[in-house]
């Protein structure tokens, strides 16, 4: 998507209505950078929660709530990560 000098980039948080923001950019404003260190964040949360998954995993005194917790959290990490996928699919076209 773009304005034909501008490309649409899916930023990675959403509206108050949970629909998705898009910034009309060149790449180098600064709402772009502030969107890199929040993609960059959230990426290296996802990571850390993978690494508290096989930590967890692994105990077999792990609770169904602290599973329960684990995979919510998780499922938070993943729909950040597909979002950062989607947006840097679009800006490599």
């Amino acid at each position: 998507m773009n304005d034909g000098t501008r490309q649409a980039r899916l930023l990675p948080w959403v509206g108050s209505e949970g629909k998705p923001c898009y910034l009309l950019t060149d790449g180098r404003g600064p709402l772009s950078r502030i969107a890199d260190v929040i993609e960059t964040t959230q990426l290296d949360m996802a990571e850390d929660l993978l690494d508290h998954a096989t930590d967890l995993l692994s105990d077999a005194r792990a609770t169904p709530e602290q599973l329960r917790f684990l995979l919510s959290r998780m499922r938070e990490a993943l729909t950040d990560v597909h979002r950062i996928a989607e947006s840097r699919g679009m800006r490599s076209r």
